[in-house]
């Protein structure tokens, strides 16, 4: 069995708003190993953001711990958690946050400016199965193709973990399927460790393993012995 990537134990995350304290994570521990296609599920509210942001190093919890390759985030100083976001995480979020004025090719190599070993940003694009749109603006590309670009920006920092916040959320169903097929492609084919977060039930039948969420907490933890292609995922 692969080492774990990244740990969080007995993390929690509490918000205070004037003299109300919100608890959004309570007491959550869970294991990522290397290479795994993981699926976090639950409704609206159910603290899976704030899981997210907290294992990619945008958040810090209350309590509790996160270790990445066997270090613990909350040793990091600010500059070293910029270097975590920096290198070892992909982001990839509902919204593309693309820049509007670059074409998909840009917005790719703006990411690998940022890190010491990126990959090659025409074969990530081809990957991601846009060569033929490398040139386009993201206002002349749909909101599949421009979602490509945003797993390619990401993925071309060449980083341990891609994490992606409701990656299908602005997308219809055809083109959701077509995304969640290739994060599953990259995962397969590149051995990318990828997060996926989601309210959509049947998306959890695509991962090997499956968190579900509720109020804050780890309910239930599953494991797929077969997962569904993403072909078969419906909704």
């Amino acid at each position: 069995m692969p080492d774990p990537l990244i740990e969080a134990h007995e993390v929690s995350k509490v918000y205070s708003h004037g003299e109300v304290a919100v608890h959004a994570l309570r007491d959550v521990s869970l294991q990522v190993l290397g290479g795994e296609f993981v699926v976090i599920v639950g409704p609206s509210g159910s603290g899976k953001s704030t899981l997210l942001n907290i294992l990619g190093g945008m958040d810090v919890p209350s309590s509790g711990r996160v270790i990445y390759r066997g270090t613990d985030l909350a040793s990091y100083d600010e500059s070293q958690l910029t270097q975590y976001r920096r290198h070892e995480i992909g982001f990839v979020f509902q919204l593309y946050n693309l820049m509007a004025s670059l074409t998909a090719r840009e917005n790719t190599e703006l990411a690998t400016e940022l890190v010491a070993n990126p990959l090659p940003v025409e074969e990530v694009m081809e990957r991601v199965g846009l060569a033929d749109r490398m040139n386009h603006f993201p206002s002349q590309m749909s909101g599949g193709e421009q979602q490509r670009v945003a797993i390619a920006r990401a993925l071309a920092k060449n980083p341990g973990m891609l994490l992606c916040d409701e990656p299908t959320g602005a997308l219809d169903y055809e083109t959701g399927i077509g995304i969640l097929g290739l994060l599953r492609e990259l995962n397969e084919r590149y051995g990318t460790t990828v997060v996926i977060i989601t309210h959509n039930l049947p998306v959890a039948d695509m991962g090997d393993r499956v968190f579900r969420m509720r109020s804050g907490e780890i309910v239930e933890i599953l494991e797929n012995a077969e997962p569904k292609p993403a072909e078969e995922i419906v909704w």
